[in-house]
């Protein structure tokens, strides 16, 4: 029951905007952008938010489904992380005049039973999502530091400090043993990251 009604608090506070990270933002000089430049960073920022909102899904669920008491506090420490990333990014949303999606309930909703599936099946199956999850936001992320302004220093050293922690996360999972998943469900999951990152950078 404790375990159930924390995650229905982490929900609550991610859907509702009221995360608060733990580290403080990274920073870089503010530069005067454009308004072609600024819905641009917004959008992209937005995609990024959302990818959040959905990592507190999946590892709020891993951890409720998660079998050994290690897993539960692996899954548990990298949500931490991404509370820090969401705060991260909603600010700058904020920043740049710009919002959150008006998905993300829906985003958050699914994130969720995807993870409880992977945590049923097995805690090597439920890491092996972990790993192939965040090796696909770091690539995610690589492409977003290709196309965000080169002015936008601050949005880029957000999303640097996220990629950086994705990649920490999946060599932990590794490390404690992740399965790698059969090459349908990582064509499966590109497939619905797709969905998700072009109906965010919109809606």
């Amino acid at each position: 029951m404790d375990s159930l009604l924390s995650a229905a608090d982490a929900a609550l506070r991610t859907l509702s905007g009221g995360a608060h990270a733990a580290r403080p933002a990274p920073q870089a000089p503010a530069a005067v952008l454009d308004a072609a430049q600024r819905r641009l960073s917004g959008a992209l920022m937005r995609v990024n938010h959302v990818g959040e909102v959905c990592a507190q899904a999946l590892y709020q669920a891993q951890a409720l489904t998660g079998r050994s008491p290690e897993l539960r506090a692996q899954m548990a420490a990298a949500a931490r992380d991404e509370v820090d990333h969401l705060a991260w990014t909603e600010q700058r949303l904020a920043e740049l005049g710009d919002r959150p999606s008006h998905l993300n309930p829906l985003w958050y909703a699914g994130a969720f039973g995807i993870g409880l599936l992977a945590g049923r099946v097995s805690d090597r199956v439920s890491l092996g999502f972990v790993v192939e999850t965040e090796r696909q936001v770091e690539e995610h992320l690589a492409g977003h530091l290709e196309r965000l302004p080169r002015d936008d220093l601050p949005s880029r050293a957000i999303v640097e400090q996220m990629k950086a922690d994705e990649a920490r996360h999946a060599h932990h999972a590794e490390q404690a043993g992740a399965a790698q998943l059969p090459p349908p469900v990582r064509l499966l999951m590109r497939a619905a990251a797709k969905v998700m990152t072009t109906t965010a950078h919109y809606v």
